[in-house]
């Protein structure tokens, strides 16, 4: 009777064990990247009364199992089903990221690496990516030779905005091309003032200008061209060959500038610009041949008799924030219109490069599937700033969990290398604007407090027979 007794003690005691993990699963069942854990138990200690024999050919007795008691039960393991995911909640955040895959963020407390997954992020005061319990979050740094990616090495924190991070550094333009229809028939080709468009370039220091083209018609053949600058304006409309004076009686005087001249053609020629005393600019030059297929109307060459497909464009200054522009002409043709013709100039080439762009602010940060985090800026690019790494784990509920979402690693669930791995590498991804939500099953929780509190019942039952039976055996002597 009395081993009846601790066996009910000891039901009683694994039984609370699994209801307090129930409690906590329930308690957490809204936690962000929280994993539910499950209560297994086994038997403990048996005292044997009599041990096995086996058959007896010489006797003839057969053979007898053991006779054993049970002394109760224990609490067999406690595990963690990190493995399973749980939902997702919606938040529209940039900085609310969520795993799909078996992997980890790597966080650091500034003592030592922890793990979760758990994605709500924020900056803190010192632009570092971090977690609501202080960690920062870590991960790799970009590449100082190829700025388009990250070097996979020792993980660090990641400070996606900082004094170099705040601005994106302007980028001449080095690509024009033009595009459109000339049509022969167009009578604004024959005049003197031709048919206009502007060709926008910024330079080195992400200033912006625009360079006015005319395209007038070649005295000699329909299907050629001559095509020439007009005139070079800053961002504020005004020609930058003149220098624009106000004195103090209101009087305004016109004078050259100290740029005088630019490159337009082929072979690179020098055009001069002269500005007279009432700031009108004259550009003296008999234009660049532009010269179609008279039979098919398609882009011939431009640049003379041994042109190509395009031509050099550059404002002379000293010292100069210009480079060379390569406009390119071969998206043209020369196809009847009803004797209108359109045509325009687009900054970079036919694939996008060599647009140029001017100075920018950030305006945001964006995190792609791959945990590459961008600086968007207000001139319209992007940045490379760094890239979240994540760590898998061979056992991956070995982990010890260690509050605050977060986990440690143990000798049990493997080591985590230092590097980490992209979590793009196995088929994972992570979405950004989503949280990943506990994945508490309350159904099942209630399930299994039900049959925790019959279980604790049950045993409590046997602790008050085996005291009853003792009252019996007491009141013997009576």
């Amino acid at each position: 009777m009395m081993r009846s007794l601790y066996s009910g003690v000891s039901g009683l005691k694994v039984h609370q064990t699994k209801m307090d993990v129930i409690g906590n699963n329930i308690s957490n069942v809204n936690t962000v990247g929280f994993k539910s854990s499950a209560v297994n138990f086994s038997d403990i200690l048996y005292q044997t009364t009599s041990s096995a024999s086996g058959p007896n050919a010489t006797t003839g007795t057969a053979g007898i199992n053991a006779k054993q008691i049970g002394l109760g039960s224990s609490v067999a393991s406690i595990s963690s089903t990190v493995s399973v995911s749980g939902g997702s909640q919606r938040t529209d955040n940039a900085l609310d990221i969520m795993i799909e895959g078996d992997q980890f963020f790597v966080v650091n407390n500034g003592k030592q690496n922890y793990f979760t997954r758990a994605g709500a992020f924020t900056v803190d005061a010192n632009g570092v990516l971090c977690n609501a319990a202080g960690c920062k979050v870590m991960g790799w740094q970009v590449d100082p030779n190829d700025p388009s990616k990250c070097v996979q090495d020792t993980v660090s924190e990641l400070r996606v905005m900082s004094p170099d991070t705040q601005y994106i550094e302007p980028e001449a333009t080095t690509n024009v091309y033009v595009s459109g229809n000339i049509d022969y028939k167009d009578t604004q080709l024959t005049t003197d003032t031709g048919k206009t468009t502007t060709l926008a370039f910024y330079d080195n220091l992400g200033q912006s200008y625009m360079a006015v083209m005319k395209v007038k018609q070649s005295d000699e053949y329909n299907n050629q061209y001559k095509v020439s600058i007009t005139n070079i304006l800053d961002s504020k409309g005004q020609s930058i060959f003149v220098n624009k004076t106000e004195e103090e009686d209101g009087t305004i005087t016109y004078s050259a500038s100290a740029i005088t001249s630019f490159i337009f053609g082929a072979e690179g020629d020098e055009i001069s610009a002269e500005v007279d005393e009432d700031g009108n600019v004259n550009i003296d030059m008999e234009g660049v041949d532009l010269v179609f297929d008279a039979a098919t109307g398609k882009f011939s060459s431009v640049g003379g008799e041994e042109g190509g497909k395009s031509i050099n464009f550059m404002v002379n200054a000293d010292p100069s924030p210009f480079t060379m522009i390569d406009v390119d002409f071969s998206s043209m043709t020369m196809y009847a219109s009803s004797g209108s013709s359109s045509f325009s100039c687009s900054r970079g080439s036919l694939d996008g490069q060599g647009a140029g762009a001017p100075k920018g602010e950030m305006s945001g940060i964006s995190v792609d599937t791959s945990g590459r985090i961008y600086g968007t800026y207000d001139n319209g690019d992007t940045k490379l700033l760094c890239q979240i790494a994540v760590a898998s784990f061979a056992n991956a509920a070995g982990l010890e969990a260690v509050g605050n979402n977060l986990f440690a690693a143990t000798m049990n669930s493997g080591d985590f290398d230092g590097v980490g791995e992209d979590i793009s590498s196995n088929g994972g991804k992570m979405n950004t604007g989503v949280l990943e939500m506990s994945n508490v099953d309350l159904s099942t929780e209630f399930t299994q407090m039900i049959t925790t509190q019959r279980g604790f019942q049950a045993n409590s039952r046997t602790i008050t027979v085996s005291d009853t039976l003792l009252e019996e055996l007491i009141n013997l002597k009576r």
